[in-house]
């Protein structure tokens, strides 16, 4: 590996002084919750429309007087809308709010005749206009599911909001409707007709305009949705990906997650020179980039401030996910980002590898054991495979993964035996013995994407659940020992999440706060596999490469943590299988059917 980290290049960058450019924002975007909470308010509890405070809130944008409350309340729910938006400088939503309140002030003189609520409402809309060049972020991309999410969580809020409606008013309420009837009125009445329940006096006619407004914004935004232009999820182009390869011929040794930058489900932004990238996805407003920048090191900077200017110019909060030391070291101090160790990565040194000794007598024994067995094992490149060989690896490590949900993202390239990757390794276990199944004697299959010319960086574990436990271990030696022959000097195997924290805390001496650390990972290893992994690669004696997750503010990290869930498929929100729609690849891609397995962890 040549280079080190970059000199701070020539640039100069301005320190801001007083305010953060997101202070005007966050101001704007805290009065519009403040004002579309007590417009809904007014708009839903009749006792709030007597009140002193509502006697301040009609005069402000949306509240029409308490005559008005289906108006109250549709306005209430929009600055609600708006108000994420605004926080996130986005141009669209500025243009709403621009529109909504003199919206609001022309109502407000034309109801009531009030003065000061267009004055009020003025003084709102100043700040916006005096600072229009603050939101100019760029919308995200997005799809038609939206709409359909939209619908639901529009429809379920406005059941609940319209159930409390119906039940607010039951001093003026005829009989004693049961739960069934207060919900079959809301039914009804968000789609315009009137329901069971009756009211005395002009109560009903109150009611029966707020939950025809409820419905009238669901559907609303909903088909706003549905048929806005749609602006396609970022993908990895053809041009892109042939531009990332010949950088990481060049440097590719430098990472051992460099390969897995060639996922076609990310994006990707080149620094001028075109020397260094950044890949990334965008996943739930975060800008989440993977590993160490591709390219030559001295031209890191470059790439990154394309990133920020990117992240900047959509308002996304930039992340990066598992990258080294040098990495960290470059982000920080390029971006003025923070650098929090995530974990570390096992990496293993063909050279220094051995199945002798006591600290290997437990792999040892158990690959004897399998070989006993009557398992063999096959460690080949990709090329040297046929075709009719790697449609039955594909089919049975899609039949294999054990989830609706293809998890992987930072260390998995989501292909197996793609054409342009015939340098990837691919160690298979096969037994003869048994009945053959539906893909023959495979029993097991490991998936290794190239680190470099004398290195493989593991992509994905997959097994027959039929076939005898330790598998996984069986083919792990066999690719340590395969790799002479092949050319490899050094194979990364699983990123082990809080390893530190689990070495430190079971050892001697550990205080109560360390150990408390650790018995809390462990709680959580039931779920997520922290401490299994952790322990399964220490059967290996590697050597371990920390990795840092970058962030902006701590405020941060939950958001980032829970992006980088769902881009892992930890946590998805997609419909099942057999609803989903199929996705329409950019160009053909050949067999995008693995995910990361036991290394997603």
């Amino acid at each position: 590996m040549s280079g080190g980290v970059p000199a701070r290049t020539g640039r100069t960058r301005r320190v801001l002084r007083g305010p953060s450019p997101e202070a005007v924002p966050a101001l704007v975007a805290r009065a519009c919750t403040l004002v579309g909470l007590l417009d809904i308010a007014a708009g839903v509890f009749p006792r709030f429309r007597h009140s002193r405070m509502h006697a301040l809130a009609e005069v402000l944008p949306g509240a029409f007087g308490p005559f008005a409350a289906a108006l109250s309340l549709s306005a209430g729910v929009l600055l609600l809308l708006l108000a994420h938006g605004l926080r996130r400088r986005k141009r669209r939503a500025w243009r709403a709010a621009v529109l909504l309140l003199p919206a609001g002030a022309a109502a407000q003189f034309a109801y009531r005749h009030s003065v000061i609520g267009v004055v009020l409402s003025a003084a709102l809309l100043a700040p916006l206009l005096r600072h229009r060049d603050e939101f100019a972020a760029l919308p995200d991309p997005r799809s038609r599911w939206r709409a359909l999410a939209n619908f639901v969580l529009m429809g379920a809020g406005s059941l609940v909001l319209g159930l409390v409606i119906v039940s607010v008013h039951e001093d003026r309420m005829i009989g004693d409707p049961s739960l069934a009837d207060r919900l079959s009125h809301v039914l009804y009445g968000l789609v315009g007709f009137e329901g069971p329940v009756d009211y005395a006096g002009p109560t009903s006619w109150t009611v029966a305009f707020s939950l025809g407004a409820l419905g009238w914004l669901t559907a609303v935004t909903t088909i706003y949705l549905a048929f806005r232009p749609e602006h396609p999820a970022a993908r990895l182009t053809e041009d892109d990906e042939a531009r990332l390869r010949v950088l990481l011929d060049k440097h590719g040794g430098r990472d051992s997650l460099g390969h897995f930058a060639l996922r076609r489900d990310k994006a990707v932004v080149f620094s001028p020179s075109g020397k260094a990238a950044v890949t990334y996805r965008v996943v739930s407003g975060v800008m989440l980039a993977s590993g160490d920048p591709i390219g030559d090191v001295e031209a890191w900077p470059g790439a990154i401030e394309r990133f920020m200017d990117e992240a900047k110019a959509h308002s996304w909060t930039p992340a990066v996910m598992g990258c080294s030391e040098t990495g960290g070291e470059v982000w920080t101090r390029e971006t003025g980002l923070d650098a929090l160790e995530l974990g570390d990565e096992a990496v293993v040194d063909v050279a220094d590898f051995s199945l002798s000794g006591r600290a290997m007598r437990n792999v040892r024994q158990m690959v004897k054991r399998i070989e006993r067995a009557g398992y063999e094992t096959r460690v080949r490149r990709v090329r040297d495979l046929g075709e009719g060989e790697l449609e039955r690896i594909r089919h049975a490590a899609e039949d294999w993964r054990g989830t609706d949900t293809e998890r992987g993202f930072s260390m998995a390239l989501g292909r197996i035996g793609d054409p342009s990757d015939d340098d990837c390794l691919i160690a298979t276990a096969h037994k003869a013995d048994d009945p053959p199944g539906p893909y023959g004697d495979l029993k097991a299959v490991l998936h290794f994407v190239p680190w470099g010319p004398d290195g493989v960086s593991l992509d994905l574990m997959r097994r027959d659940r039929a076939a005898d436990p330790g598998m996984n271990e069986l083919l792990i030696v066999a690719a340590l020992q395969a790799s002479p022959r092949l050319g490899i000097e050094r194979i990364s195997l699983n990123f082990a999440m809080f390893r530190s924290a689990l070495a430190r805390g079971e050892k001697i001496g550990a205080g109560p706060v360390l150990r408390a650390w650790r018995g809390l990972l462990v709680f959580l290893s039931r779920w997520f596999q922290i401490e299994s992994l952790y322990k399964f690669n220490a059967k290996f004696s590697p050597r371990w490469e920390p990795r840092f997750v970058v962030y902006a503010a701590s405020r941060d990290l939950p958001r980032i943590g829970f992006a980088a869930m769902q881009a892992e498929g930890f946590v998805n929100f997609a419909l099942p299988r057999i609803l989903r729609r199929r996705a329409q690849a950019p160009r053909p891609c050949a067999h995008a059917t693995t995910e990361r397995g036991i290394r997603a962890a």
